[in-house]
């Protein structure tokens, strides 16, 4: 049984990870940590408003115990140091993340972290040779990999009814956050390339291959956000296969792939964020005319927590997954130079 707690009480740990976690029989949930004054503020801030952010913390933890039961943990490090956990769910902002995953693998606990792993490569390649030199998991949760839709897809492209490929479309992008949210704040590890844009390098990588490569960067800026709001990217593989990519977070709604055959198309509209139980179907048009196909239903999140289970349990799987984490620091690199 691994024992696994959770950093912080946000909405993707209480919505999300622990409905996920209760489907996974090989974990027991240990609790939650709220933070202390002093790791919550960098600066100095009144008693009053210390008490009121805490206290609204404290709050959404009460709601986990109430839901879902574990014990409150008085500070992320008090956490770290409890010999009652094995593991913990980081779904910090990103800028947080190398502080409390380092820390996390020094107590020698195992890290889930929420993507992206880290803001930059140096940090995610920091945190890979301090697992390593204590034999620790580490995984970075982008759950659309483990969905069947795309298996499904992949074999529909290989059955040639819309030919040869000559390109693939990724966007996802969706309306603007409410006031306050951290994507919107560089502090915090803000802006849309390290949020939604993430995931469509992460789908460019899988659909051209390992020698996938960002060719052409854009990052896109307003005066209101100190942080990128959207942007687009061109990658190549060896081959000259190519992804265009696009992506924002004050966009209308998009979360689609197009792939333009030589002899027709595929459209499907939820191949990033299809949650739990929903049936995503594509979109096929050749010459013959346009056919509807469902495509599976899977549990994401799920299977991403048992994929961590995975690493926590073998040491070839743990290997493996450090080698996707650094792909994925590498082409949000190549990303950031480019578009600099």
């Amino acid at each position: 049984m691994i024992r696994i707690g959770i950093i912080c009480p946000s909405e993707i740990a209480y919505r999300r990870f622990l409905p996920a976690l209760k489907e996974t029989p090989e974990f027991s949930y240990g609790g939650v940590a709220v933070a202390t004054k002093e790791e919550w503020f960098q600066e100095q801030v009144s008693e009053e408003k210390a008490a009121a952010i805490l206290g609204k913390e404290r709050e959404k933890a009460e709601e986990f115990r109430k839901n879902y039961g574990g014990e409150i943990f008085e500070g992320y490090e008090a956490m770290l140091a409890s010999e009652q956990i094995d593991a913990v769910y980081l779904p910090l902002p990103p800028a947080l993340h190398y502080q409390w995953a380092k820390k996390a693998l020094s107590y020698g606990k195992h890290v889930f972290l929420e993507k992206p792993f880290t803001p930059c490569k140096k940090e995610a390649m920091d945190l890979i040779a301090a697992a390593k030199e204590k034999n620790l998991a580490l995984h970075e949760n982008y759950m659309f990999v483990f969905h069947d839709q795309l298996s499904a897809i992949k074999e529909e492209i290989e059955r040639g009814g819309i030919g040869d490929v000559r390109l693939y479309r990724v966007s996802f992008g969706f309306p603007r956050r409410a006031a306050g949210d951290f994507r919107y704040n560089k502090a915090l590890g803000g802006g849309a390339i390290l949020d939604c844009g993430g995931y469509t390098l992460k789908l460019g990588a899988m659909l051209l291959g390992d020698k996938a490569k960002v060719v052409y960067a854009k990052r896109n800026y307003t005066e209101e956000f100190n942080v990128d709001l959207y942007g687009s990217a061109v990658m190549e593989n060896e081959k000259g296969d190519t992804v265009q990519i696009s992506f924002g977070m004050d966009n209308g709604y998009k979360c689609d792939l197009e792939v333009w055959g030589s002899k027709g198309s595929i459209f499907t509209g939820r191949i990033l964020t299809a949650p739990a139980g929903f049936v995503p179907s594509m979109t096929i048009k050749t010459a013959e005319g346009e056919q509807v196909k469902e495509l599976p239903a899977d549990d994401t999140f799920k299977k991403s927590i048992l994929k961590f289970r995975d690493c926590v349990r073998q040491k070839e799987e743990r290997e493996e997954n450090y080698k996707v984490i650094e792909r994925q620091a590498e082409l949000l690199e190549e990303f950031m130079e480019l578009s600099k």
